[in-house]
């Protein structure tokens, strides 16, 4: 998979940390928990682990010892993890390495020693091939992929535009890179269904961005981006598309503005 991320997206992956971390189904933490070895240290695999937010999230929901491999194919944002001093539930330690692996490739020898594979924010950016691979990869032990977009925004108070926003933003959500045709929010039936081709049954839990006065500054950083990809999309709208953003970044700024944006968390094996 071959991806060119902005200077400014470590940035991005810190502005939503907090509301991920908000988001992410503490149920499905609970079903990890009860699949985890009891006596010797938990190894966990992170498939494209950015800057480090899941395992800052999860290891101190888990059980220790734990060591985890982030794998993050991208040296900026690696260079950005900062995962010192994370302890484990019981207080056991947890030790990290990172390594610049190509996702959409591994196999399963890569994941052989794991007790748990994770990832957050991740399948919508693959292609059914890519699920296919990682479905293959992963089955054998439990997979939690955690934040996946299923196309769903609602915006109170409403706006006449909304839906045709969100439905120009979907469509380059599924658009094609360099000959991958991606997912975006069908990822996650595609992912449920790659996995019950190998016999393998999936729990998915909603795990919702809830964005109010207190996310003022990620609710604007995500609308601009929300409306860029849409535009995008269908360049037609840009007209519209200025006065709709200063008009709902008017009312983030003020506090008037509450966005719930859908995702989904999802535990194979």
């Amino acid at each position: 998979m071959t991806t060119l991320l902005p200077p400014d997206f470590a940035d991005w992956l810190r502005l939503r940390e907090p509301a991920d971390a908000a988001a992410r189904s503490a149920e499905l933490v609970d079903a990890v928990r009860r699949r985890l070895p009891a006596h010797r240290p938990v190894i966990v695999h992170d498939l494209g682990s950015g800057t480090g937010s899941m395992v800052r999230w999860l290891a101190p929901r888990l059980p220790g010892p734990q060591h985890w491999v982030l794998h993050e194919r991208d040296a900026d944002l690696r260079a950005h993890a900062a995962v010192d001093l994370i302890a484990a539930a019981d207080g056991r330690p947890v030790t990290v390495r990172t390594c610049g692996s190509d996702i959409t490739r591994l196999r399963a020898a890569d994941l052989a020693d794991a007790h748990l594979v994770t990832a957050s924010a991740l399948l919508d950016m693959l292609t059914a091939e890519e699920i296919e691979r990682m479905a293959a990869a992963c089955t054998g032990r439990p997979t939690l992929f955690a934040i996946t977009v299923l196309g769903r925004v609602e915006f109170t108070p409403a706006d006449p535009l909304d839906a045709e926003f969100a439905a120009a933003f979907n469509a380059h959500q599924r658009r094609t890179v360099d000959g991958r045709t991606l997912l975006g929010p069908d990822a996650v039936a595609a992912t449920v269904a790659a996995f019950r081709r190998r016999g393998v049954d999936a729990q998915v839990r909603a795990s919702p961005w809830r964005l109010g006065p207190d996310q003022a500054a990620l609710t604007a950083e995500w609308l601009v981006g929300w409306l860029d990809a849409a535009v995008a999309e269908r360049p037609e709208l840009a007209g519209a598309a200025g006065s709709y953003r200063d008009r709902r970044l008017a009312e983030a700024a003020t506090g008037r503005l509450r966005v719930v944006l859908h995702h989904a968390d999802l535990l194979a094996g």
